[in-house]
């Protein structure tokens, strides 16, 4: 699990990452410009990659780091799985 400063740190990126999805609905209401949707489109993105790596990153010093250190060999072998999926799945994801 990750600790109460990281979880906030998410949180609120989350947050503003809600109003940033709500800025882009008000855009299109509002028939704004196609490439300056695009562009917050791209920022919302972003912010969602950054927070994954986030939560990515506690997820490596606690749950893993635990898991490698005082785990089975099963447990270990779980978490590497884990990891690379998500690798896997979310390694194309570009923060800009």
């Amino acid at each position: 699990m990750m600790d109460a400063k990281t979880r906030k740190n998410v949180l609120a990126r989350l947050r503003r990452i809600e109003g940033q999805v709500k800025g882009i609905q008000r855009m299109i209401d509002e028939e704004k410009y196609c490439v300056d949707v695009i562009l917050q489109i791209a920022a919302a993105q972003a912010a969602l990659a950054k927070s994954g790596k986030i939560v990515l990153g506690a997820h490596i010093q606690t749950c893993v780091v635990s898991a490698l250190s005082s785990g089975s060999e099963a447990e270990r072998q779980t978490k590497i799985d884990e990891l690379l999926e998500v690798f896997d799945r979310y390694g194309s994801i570009k923060e800009r």
